[in-house]
């Protein structure tokens, strides 16, 4: 069987360097907010080619602190893309903002910025895009609007470790980005562990406070605010993986090109290879009519998938108070999506074997 990923793979080639790492931190005594921490924040500031790092919990608070951060009054809305993971979305609720769908582009299944000014009123303060499947936004349309109607936009980048637009890293084009490394993303960890990257002095300072209790000495609380600390185990293996996150993606764009290319099965529909050495693969999402009889068809040939995401957002129980919206390109998507297996421990004959069951499908 061809496991859709294997994190033992993943991480066998950096063992040696992350056991090292982990028993420098046990010996070291210090655990929390150390060395290794603003190694890594300064490190991973660098990799984006932004100014501020801020290494938090997980890429839910990442966001979480962005928008808290911010400040916005309670009931102020944030344009949301409709097709994402729902934990794009908690922080806006939690912080009690209102969030607004806007539909995805069809073809890259990502916010559509054509549809985004039609929702902005006189409430809205921020755009949050996502940087889903490893491929960065539509960008230029995007902050262009933000200026001019004076909103932040904030970027939720957990799929896109190092992807390009235009050229620009992720984690430099909004004004703030949230990252989660969370251990199955491109760069991940061993357990939760997120950040947030900025080139506003002012925003990053506020959320050193903001991660550890409103604090930046101790004993002393200038805010309110909360427990979100990426602590020094995950930031000192982080560091390990970070210098080889690069050659990694470029492991996952060969694949995704072979894909792209060899993939011939009538009414699947491939995601755009438009910016295919730009985008990191995080994830390498087909769409099938007939997705279960497909994704039966693959187990059979001893190939396992997964489905990113089975439910939208407004349809969850947990935003029971959504139910009744409609997103008709948003909820086709969720019947049709399939992921196939895409990542750098893969081998070329299982990818040949991928690709050749998948054309070799017979929808009935």
């Amino acid at each position: 069987m061809i496991p859709f990923l294997d994190l033992n793979q993943i991480n066998k080639s950096h063992l040696p360097a992350i056991e090292e790492a982990t028993l420098r931190v046990l010996r070291s005594g210090w655990y929390i907010l150390g060395n290794e921490l603003t190694r890594f924040e300064r490190a991973f500031a660098d990799y984006c080619n932004v100014k501020h790092c801020i290494g938090v919990a997980n890429g839910l608070d990442a966001i979480t602190l962005i928008l808290k951060a911010y400040e916005f009054p309670e009931g102020s809305e944030v344009i949301v893309p409709a097709n994402t993971y729902i934990a794009s979305v908690l922080p806006v609720n939690i912080l009690h903002l209102s969030p607004v769908f806007v539909e995805p582009d069809v073809k890259s299944m990502l916010l559509d910025a054509a549809k985004i000014e039609e929702k902005i009123t006189s409430l809205t303060k921020a755009i949050l895009t996502v940087d889903l499947y490893g491929r960065s936004c539509e960008m230029e349309p995007i902050l262009k609007l933000a200026k001019k109607y004076n909103l932040k936009v904030i970027t939720d980048a957990a799929q896109a470790h190092g992807a390009l637009y235009k050229g620009q890293k992720t984690g430099s084009l909004a004004d703030a980005t949230a990252f989660s490394f969370y251990p199955t993303k491109n760069l991940g960890a061993v357990g939760d562990a997120g950040a947030v990257t900025t080139s506003d002095e002012a925003l990053a300072e506020r959320i050193e406070y903001l991660r550890n209790y409103g604090s930046r000495e101790r004993y002393k609380n200038d805010f309110q605010g909360i427990n979100s600390r990426l602590d020094e185990i995950q930031a000192a293996i982080l560091s390990v993986k970070l210098p080889h996150l690069d050659s990694e993606n470029e492991i996952r764009r060969t694949f995704a090109k072979r894909y792209l290319n060899e993939l011939k099965l009538k009414n699947l529909v491939l995601p755009p290879g438009d910016r295919s050495d730009q985008d990191v693969w995080h994830l390498f999402v087909v769409r099938h009519k007939n997705r279960k009889a497909f994704v039966d068809h693959l187990i059979r040939c001893g190939i396992q998938t997964n489905i990113h995401y089975p439910l939208p957002i407004h349809k969850q129980r947990a935003f029971v108070h959504f139910n009744e919206l409609s997103f008709p390109v948003t909820e086709a998507i969720h019947d049709q999506v399939v992921s196939l297996p895409l990542n750098p421990v893969l081998t070329d004959e299982q990818v040949s074997h991928i690709i050749k069951s998948v054309n070799q499908f017979v929808d009935t």
